[in-house]
């Protein structure tokens, strides 16, 4: 009973099995005692409240913020003893910022409720008591046999039984789970393959092993038993056999589908990742603020209740002839009566904690977050994609970055691969023109015919641009022949139909067919090859074609030996048409050469270096051939890894060393990735802004080197040291220490730094200081040969360091997303190798060039605005209380109220908010063209500079100076003469506290109005509005007897007050007197210690504004309309 409770309670989860059994068509077993296993249903759930617990859940997660919980005891304090304000003073402004709040997370939740609703409820067919039925998508039970036609997306995981192609084959996308648009090709066992009728489904007697559900997209492990006639053959399963869900199926006519996996225990759905937390420096230092203003509240309640017994201890002011204690009174407990005092003190104070601060800040990154996506100068028109923006809690981080981590491929460069070289046994060619030229020849033969390769002429004259005219070497043909089988491309015919019977196709075929690739490098060499006259026309899954030099050759695939990122290498097994078993493989140099026995291979090598110099990305090519005893056992130990459902990667690994071993070289080829546009300037205004920016990539040391010198990421001029090819920690640690005495001793401005990934990991192992320092003396550091766990450990290396830098992780494809979510703040670059690293950023942009815009200009705006919301909230509440806390020394600390309660009530929610939203939406200290022009200005706001401790401790004591001044002035223009009606009247304190509150709602709209130097209609409207509402709603509140209200202390003050000239002329002094002073200062700093942002407003015209602010004025493409002011000050 104990345990199944602790299992209730998640204590104490039951046992679950490392495997799950699906009986196909859910046929049970019929002898025995079989339990069925329970599995989850097939409903989406991505709403986080129901309409059950939404009020109790969401309640819980409010008051979990200090302030919303420290404002509910504050309101139940109120409650509970008798406090000199009314509850409704804090109620109200509590409940106003937990019902917006409520109201946009439920909104939230309802618009994701419908959208689960119109998933969970689309029709879908399965196979149910021989015959189709249509169902809808929730129903689908783990073991139903599901019917998939074309364009339609899958409902769950299913593994693949049947298609409407005799071989079993289908073709989906992924795009709208990694962003991968190409095709994909997906196969069903033998066995299966053959049940294309409901008839035949129903028949079978099959039974599914598997994994038990994990996120991971690109891994599934399993097995099908199939039984046959008695026997029961066993195939394995892996993820060329599972149709994930929301993948999408085309140019094929129907699937048949068992699912394996369902509802929120498919694959998409454990990848709704929900995202660490990341918390902005800005908000660190709000939380710090609201640490310190509560130590203030605190003292100032104590304060006020000591003084409080210190005036009482005298008897004619602890009971004066006015106010007799009652016997009760007397009697009562004089800890209690001072625990009661202090609490009511802290109720009377409580307003200098800006309740409306969160909610404000939440807005206003909300609704900036918008400005990014509107900006036309992040719009890619190319490719028709604008910025995005993925979480809005981290706005102004891009504002404070020191350290750019950026991946290379597809992100400095744009991961459009051109075939370039080659070398073939120890000869190297080039392309030229579309033919490949040897080393040292130049394409000057006559149009029409080709310059000699090797030992054959090659010359355009058929539909594959060349005719085999003068027998290759035989080593030369292999080489092209391994490019044009080795990849796993797909072909795309413009007629669906046609790609069933791609072999039996016209000559034309190459007119109507397009090649696609998971990796662009595959593509470029498949296109390539097929320009020097090899080229792929198909492959049914069993039968790879190649047309060489117009003379078709077909190939049976037997095993595919996927890349994997340890490895470094793929590799097919094929049978050749004359019988013999080969393997031809490729990948990077450092994991074919060890593995070579023959060939070229130190010319080879030199070669690869010499492509790597240049930029180029390369990968070497190899061969092995095997007698059938040797592929015998291949095959079965291939089989025997592939049928595991315990660690089948382990012995995967281990089969295929044995597998790619004692190779023949064959060659190497030389692929350019062309840099994106801008890359040079965007890297070197980083740089003028005081960014470094680190490159971190797994391509070899001289491709990368050479593609950072031709980014402008290394100079030229640069001392470019090295820490490569360390391999033991002792020899690491000495070549660290030397490269930390010559940066010492070398009188180079700037220094650049390589490391190789193998090296790296000695250096973390136990060097970490000593390697950061080196790091940091440096301007640019190269990581190369880069594992994507070890980027993520560079990036949290120098996030952690003592100085707690700002970093910033830029990437495109799945490798990066590591970096991306350890870094402060995470970029996705919209790229070729999928959406995962866009999926799991903050931000997304379509080129690199568009982060300099990002950072100069939408960060440094972000980070000005916030940091002035922030210290305003705080200026303004020191305004509101700290009047109330003198006041108190007048009134002999009776706790009296100096305002009234409703304007306690309002001060925050109506009269001062909006000015301050606005401000924090719209200001701009410069033009954002000088921010571009003028990377430098970003020093200005680096290292939190304007929530430094002095910038914060001057607005606080700018708050208590001008509180001062509005107290004492209107005390002393109006305490010594009462009597300034004309009839004569007297003023009470009810006038004198409205008379303090005015000049106090003026003075901090105006304050404001002096912060401002970007204005649009916008500004004018609500600042000058504030202040006329706030005349307005007094004029009425006061001048109309309201019914609901029991007492009404202001009737009639206001109007009084404002018929009073004595009143306006108090108003007028005591509002210069506040801000004179900060003029004063604001003119003299500008004058005589200019920073390099005031410097840059000097002489600017002010008459253009970003398009974001066209776009929010409905005039995205034309000129901006909105009128804008620059101050001088």
């Amino acid at each position: 009973m104990l345990r199944w409770i602790r299992q209730q309670l998640g204590f104490d989860p039951p046992h679950q099995s490392d495997t799950r059994t699906v009986y196909i068509a859910n046929r049970f077993p019929q002898h025995g005692h079989y339990t069925p296993q329970k599995f989850a249903d097939n409903r989406i759930i991505s709403s986080k409240y129901t309409i059950w617990n939404f009020v109790p859940k969401n309640l819980f997660e409010q008051f979990r913020r200090i302030a919303n919980f420290y404002f509910l005891i504050i309101f139940l304090v109120q409650l509970m003893i008798d406090t000199p304000t009314s509850p409704v003073t804090s109620g109200l402004p509590l409940f106003f910022v937990i019902t917006v709040t409520a109201i946009k997370q439920g909104y939230e939740d309802w618009l994701r409720h419908k959208a689960d609703n119109e998933v969970n409820g689309a029709p879908v067919f399965v196979v149910r008591s021989g015959s189709l039925v249509q169902t809808r998508s929730k129903n689908i039970r783990v073991g139903d046999i599901v019917r998939v036609a074309k364009d339609e997306t899958f409902p769950a995981d299913l593994v693949l039984l049947s298609s409407d192609r005799e071989e079993g084959t289908c073709h989906i996308t992924t795009a709208s789970l990694d962003g991968e648009t190409n095709l994909k090709t997906h196969f069903a066992v033998p066995e299966t393959a053959v049940s294309q009728t409901v008839s035949k489904l129903e028949a079978l007697q099959s039974v599914v092993e598997c994994q038990q559900p994990e996120p991971d997209l690109y891994r599934f492990v399993g097995r099908i038993t199939v039984s046959q006639q008695g026997e029961e053959i066993v195939r394995p399963l892996g993820p060329e056999n599972l149709l994930l869900r929301g993948a999408r199926l085309k140019n094929t006519k129907e699937i048949f589908g068992v699912a394996v996996y369902t509802g929120m225990e498919s694959k998409m759905a454990l990848n709704y990742k929900c995202k660490s937390q990341k918390r902005s420096a800005v908000e660190k230092s709000m939380n710090t603020f609201l640490i310190i203003y509560l130590g203030i509240l605190l003292f100032e309640a104590i304060l006020s209740t000591i003084l409080k017994y210190a005036w009482q201890s005298e008897l004619k002011w602890d009971e004066p002839f006015y106010n007799r204690k009652t016997e009760q009174e007397r009697n009562s407990s004089q800890i209690l009566k001072f625990i009661s005092d202090f609490l009511a003190f802290l109720v009377l104070y409580n307003f200098i904690i800006p309740i409306s601060l969160y909610v404000t800040v939440e807005m206003q990154k909300f609704l900036g977050s918008f400005f990014i996506g509107w900006d036309l100068d992040l719009y890619h028109m190319e490719s028709d994609q604008k910025a995005q923006v993925n979480t809005s809690d981290l706005n102004e981080e891009l504002g404070q970055v020191e350290y750019v981590f950026t991946d290379k491929t597809g992100t400095l460069t744009e991961n459009e691969m051109h075939f370039r070289e080659c070398s073939i046994n120890g000869v190297k060619f080039q392309e030229i023109n579309g033919k490949l030229v040897p080393e040292g020849m130049t394409d000057d033969a006559p149009d029409g015919c080709m310059p000699l390769l090797v030992g054959g002429i090659l010359s355009p004259n058929s539909d594959f641009a060349f005719i085999f005219a003068v027998t290759l070497t035989p080593k030369e043909e292999l080489f092209l022949k391994a490019v044009s089988l080795c990849h796993t491309v797909q072909i795309n015919y413009e007629e669906p139909d046609c790609v069933r019977d791609s072999f039996h196709h016209a000559n034309g075929v190459s007119l109507q067919m397009e090649y696609y690739a998971s990796s662009p490098d595959e593509k470029a060499l498949v296109e390539a090859m097929k320009r020097m006259g090899v080229a792929f026309t198909g492959n049914n899954g069993e039968i790879m074609e190649i047309k060489t030099f117009g003379k078709s050759e077909r190939y049976k695939l037997l095993h595919v030996l996927e890349f994997d990122a340890n490895r470094r290498r793929m590799s097919v097994i094929l049978q050749t048409p004359t019988g013999e078993k080969v393997l031809f493989t490729k990948g990077a140099e450092s994991s074919i050469f060890p593995h070579a026995k023959s060939g070229e291979v130190d010319k080879t090598r030199l070669h690869v270096d010499e492509f790597a110099l240049k930029g180029l990305r390369t990968l070497v090519v190899a061969c092995r051939r095997f007698s059938a005893a040797e592929y015998e056992e291949v095959d079965r130990r291939l089989h025997e890894a592939r049928t595991a459902l315990q660690q089948r990667e382990e012995r995967l690994a281990e089969v295929f060393s044995f597998i790619e071993k004692d190779l023949e070289l064959l060659g190497a080829t030389g692929v350019e990735d062309k840099l994106q546009e801008k890359v040079q300037e965007t890297i070197e205004a980083l740089r003028l802004a005081g960014i470094k920016v680190w490159v971190l990539t797994g391509d070899k040391h001289e491709t990368a080197v050479s593609v950072s010198l031709s980014c402008g990421h290394f100079h030229r001029t640069m001392n470019i040291l090295e820490l490569v090819q360390q391999k033991s920690d002792s020899e690491c640690a000495e070549q660290l220490r030397q490269l930390a005495r010559r940066i010492r001793e070398d009188h180079v401005i700037q220094h650049g730094l390589v490391v190789d990934g193998a090296s790296l990991s000695l250096a973390l192992r136990q060097h970490e200081r000593l390697f950061m320092d080196v790091c940091r003396s440096c301007s640019a550091v190269l990581c190369c040969r880069m594992a994507p766990l070890q980027k993520a450990k560079v990036v949290r290396l120098i996030k952690t360091c003592p100085e707690k830098p700002i970093t910033l992780a830029v990437g495109d494809g799945a490798n990066d997303v590591s970096m991306i979510q350890e870094a402060n703040v995470g970029i996705g670059i919209m790229g070729k190798e999928g959406r995962q690293a866009v999926r799991n950023s903050d931000y997304a942009i379509a080129r690199f060039r568009f982060l300099a815009k990002l950072l100069l200009v939408h960060g440094h705006f972000y980070y000005i605005r916030i940091a002035t919301l922030v210290q305003y909230f705080f200026y303004k509440n020191v305004c509101f209380i700290t009047p109330q806390f003198l006041y108190q020394f007048f009134c002999l600390f009776s706790q009296q109220t100096l305002y009234d309660s409703v304007y306690l009530t309002l001060y925050n929610i109506c009269f001062t908010s909006l000015p301050v939203l606005v401000y924090s939406l719209f200001e701009q200290l410069v033009h954002p063209h000088v921010l571009q022009n003028k990377p430098g200005l970003y020093r200005d706001i680096s290292k939190n500079s304007l929530l430094s401790f002095r910038t914060f401790l001057y607005w606080t004591l700018l708050g208590f100076f001008h509180a001062f001044v509005f107290f004492f002035g209107s005390y002393i223009l109006m305490g010594e003469d009462t009597s300034l009606m004309g009839n004569g009247q007297m003023f009470g304190n009810w006038t004198f506290g409205t008379l303090v509150f005015t000049v106090m709602v003026i003075t901090v709209t105006l304050k404001l109005a002096l912060e401002t130097h970007f204005w649009t209609w916008m500004n004018h409207f609500v600042t000058w509005g504030s202040i006329a509402f706030y005349f307005i709603f007094s004029l009425f509140y006061g001048g109309i007897i309201w019914p609901f209200l029991h007492t009404q202390d202001m009737y009639f003050v206001f109007v009084q007050l404002l018929s009073s000239g004595s009143a306006w002329f108090a108003i007028i002094i005591v509002v210069i007197t506040c801000l004179f002073p900060d003029m004063v200062k604001k003119v003299f700093y500008r004058h005589l210690r200019p920073t390099s942002t005031q410097k840059s407003q000097v002489g600017h015209p002010a008459g253009l504004t970003l398009p974001i602010c066209n776009k929010l004025c409905g005039m995205c493409h034309s000129p901006s309309h909105l009128m804008v002011v620059m101050l001088p000050f």
